[in-house]
């Protein structure tokens, strides 16, 4: 019996035990369970503590991250349908605008061809105003022609004392120059 250096633990022959129980071992393992438990506090507000807040400072971050990032989205989404948006009114726009410019080319090529017309009439009417003036001014020249050969005619029949014969000849002939066209007009 003497192998073992601790008697209080086993001692199957003095009490008939296998385990002994003695106060000083119950003493002891209230001694340790009370040391356990303060260095389960201890160790509680110096490691586990820390951990925790850093866990639950990492989870809140994380958190935010994803609120934030889900609010960017947000707004990304609304601007790009804000902007979709706009590209289809810009287009609505520039097709007004290119109409809008179509009508006034319709609106000027319709003027200047009106203008054209008129201008054209203007000069029509010009051109038949100053051909008339021309004709009237021939008209006038052929008759003071006219006028002048007569004239010359009667000088040579008083110059010239001639019988009705000649004088009819005569006539005839300053006609064939003249021409029978002079006396139409």
């Amino acid at each position: 019996m003497g192998t073992f250096p601790f008697n209080c633990m086993l001692s199957t022959e003095a009490d008939g035990r296998i385990f002994g129980l003695d106060s000083q071992l119950l003493f002891d393992a209230g001694v340790l369970a009370i040391n356990i438990f303060l260095l389960f506090i201890l160790l509680s507000y110096i490691l586990f503590n820390p951990v925790r807040n850093m866990l639950k400072k990492r989870q809140d971050q994380i958190t935010a991250t994803r609120e934030e990032t889900a609010a960017a989205n947000e707004d990304a989404k609304a601007l790009k349908d804000e902007y979709e948006l706009k590209l289809k009114d810009a287009d609505k726009a520039a097709e007004a605008i290119l109409a809008e410019a179509r009508k006034k080319a319709i609106k000027n090529e319709e003027k200047i061809i009106n203008e054209a017309k008129e201008e054209a009439a203007s000069i029509i009417a010009q051109a038949r105003k100053e051909a008339e003036l021309e004709k009237k001014k021939a008209s006038d020249d052929v008759k003071k022609e006219i006028v002048r050969v007569a004239t010359l005619m009667a000088g040579k029949m008083v110059t010239v004392s001639m019988d009705e014969s000649a004088q009819a000849r005569l006539i005839d002939e300053t006609l064939g120059e003249i021409g029978d066209n002079t006396w139409l007009s």
